[in-house]
Order: C-alpha cells, then sequence, then structure tokens
C-alpha cells in the first residue's frame, strides 16, 4: 500500500493505493470526511483482492483546499476531478464505491465518462432535479442541517462527526479532525448549488443506469430516506435488491466491514 500527493487542475489530492491485485475500485468519501472512513476496506481483505484507491476530496482530509472553490466545490466539480485523478494515475476503467455526497458524485460521473463499469453508493438517496425530491429523499434528521453550514462551532464538529458515522459505530479520533479541518465553503458552496442545473439529474442517472447499479445502506441510517430509495423503478439495480443492514447507521461500511464487505466482494467480483 502507498499513499502519495498529486496536482491536478482542483488543487493537490492526497491519495490511498493499496495496490491490489484485481480490478479497480475507486471510493469517494462524504461531505466533511475524509479517505480514511474506507481504511477497513483498504487495508483489509478487500484491499488485498483489489485494487483500491482512496482519496480527499479537495478540502477534505490531507488534499489542500480547492484553488477554485467555484469550479470544485459541488457534485459536478468533484466528479471532474475524479475522472481527471483516475486519467492521471492511468487507469483506463474501474468501479466506483460512493458513500453519502461520494455516491452522489459517483452518479454524477456515470454522465461524465464511460469509465466507470460498476457504481456501489452507499447513504445517496438518488433524487431528482427538483426541490419535492430532494425533501423526500432526505430525512429532517436533528444534525441534517449542519451539511451545508460554512461554520462549525467545537459541538457542530462533535455533533456532525457522530451523527456521520453512526451512533453506534466506533469512533475514532480521524472522523472528529476530519470534520474539523474540512474547508466549510465546500459544505456550504455544494449545498448552495445542489440543484443547479449544470448538474444531472440524479435519480434518472440511476433509475437508467447503463452499468451495474448496487445499494447497501444502514437500515437505521438518520439523514437519508430508505423507503425512498427502496421505491425507484431502477433498471439495473444489482441482485433486483437495495439492500439494507438492520440497525446500521449512515456508514455501514465503517459501523460493521464484516457484513458490508461480503456484499462489496460480491458486486466487485460480478
Amino acid at each position: 500500500m502507498k499513499e502519495f500527493k498529486t496536482e491536478t487542475s482542483h488543487g493537490t489530492i492526497a491519495v490511498t493505493d493499496s495496490e491490489g491485485a484485481g480490478p479497480v475500485l475507486l471510493m469517494i468519501h462524504g461531505n466533511s470526511s475524509c479517505r480514511q472512513v474506507f481504511r477497513n476496506q483498504y487495508a483489509g481483505e478487500i484491499g488485498k483482492e483489489f485494487r483500491c484507491i482512496a482519496f480527499d476530496l479537495p478540502g477534505h482530509g490531507e488534499s489542500s483546499d480547492a484553488t477554485d472553490p467555484e469550479k470544485s466545490y459541488w457534485m459536478p466539480g468533484y466528479a471532474d476531478l475524479a475522472i481527471e485523478l483516475m486519467e492521471k494515475l492511468e487507469i483506463p476503467s474501474y468501479a466506483v464505491l460512493g458513500w453519502s455526497l461520494g455516491g452522489h458524485i459517483g452518479l454524477e460521473m456515470l454522465a461524465r465518462t464511460d469509465a466507470v463499469t460498476k457504481l456501489m453508493i452507499s447513504g445517496t438517496p438518488p433524487v431528482a432535479a427538483n426541490p419535492e425530491s430532494l425533501g423526500a429523499g432526505f430525512l429532517p434528521s436533528e444534525h441534517m442541517g449542519l451539511a451545508g453550514q460554512e461554520v462549525f462551532s467545537e459541538e457542530d464538529v462533535s455533533n456532525y462527526a457522530h451523527s456521520t458515522c453512526g451512533v453506534n459505530a466506533p469512533f475514532e479520533p480521524f472522523l472528529l479532525e476530519a470534520v474539523a479541518r474540512t474547508d466549510g465553503r465546500a459544505r456550504a458552496m455544494m449545498f448552495g448549488r445542489i440543484l443547479a442545473p449544470e448538474g444531472h439529474d440524479q435519480q434518472e442517472l440511476a433509475v437508467k443506469s447503463k452499468v451495474p447499479l448496487a445499494i447497501v445502506n444502514g437500515a437505521s441510517d438518520v439523514f437519508v430516506n430508505g423507503d425512498f430509495i427502496k421505491a425507484l423503478p431502477y433498471e439495473n439495480l444489482w441482485e433486483d435488491t437495495v439492500y439494507e443492514l438492520e440497525d446500521i447507521g449512515h456508514a455501514p461500511f465503517w459501523e460493521v466491514p464484516d457484513q458490508f464487505d461480503p456484499y462489496l466482494r460480491r458486486f466487485l467480483n460480478t
């Protein structure tokens, strides 16, 4: 496994490459998080079986803040950055695992590149490009409002870090540090343009996906509406099932990797 930083048009990006023997999996973290949230996968058996590429979004983790926030801090910008990164690494095709915001980025990538061969999303409601769908896809949870808030107090940092990883999930200092480090403009600018016409209709991308789409959520996710996600008429849903892990929160791959990883392995081997 190796870690390095590379220059892109969006800033300096921190990357972990598991150097596994199998096909490539690009891992995209959520809002105000970092690539380490996928540590159980890329540093475990999954990372040995597959070449896992995890990176910090601009304004997150060990990556620099965006050189041009208007360009980078929204889903089209993040999607273009991910595509640019994989092109720079000379990886022509790859699967994607996207968590929360990372899942929305993965969906946006489907409209921007043919390099993505399959996509798994977790904690990501595929909402249509209108306020009604946005309201239906997300739940009015206690800390949901923080997702688009620019300035965080110490209490906000703690609340957001704990709620996003799952109230019963293992908690490590890096989760708190990732929230505190995040460029607050990334949250505010992303949410301010979440329905911007330059982005694509994510519900349409999910429903009509030309590549296999896998969905594995925590059944007790406080941020997303599981019933909304399950009700969509997907045309290429992996195993024709939206999987939910009972009593698990927003980040099942972190909370219960022993339950999550078999789904991921099976999907990547499909």
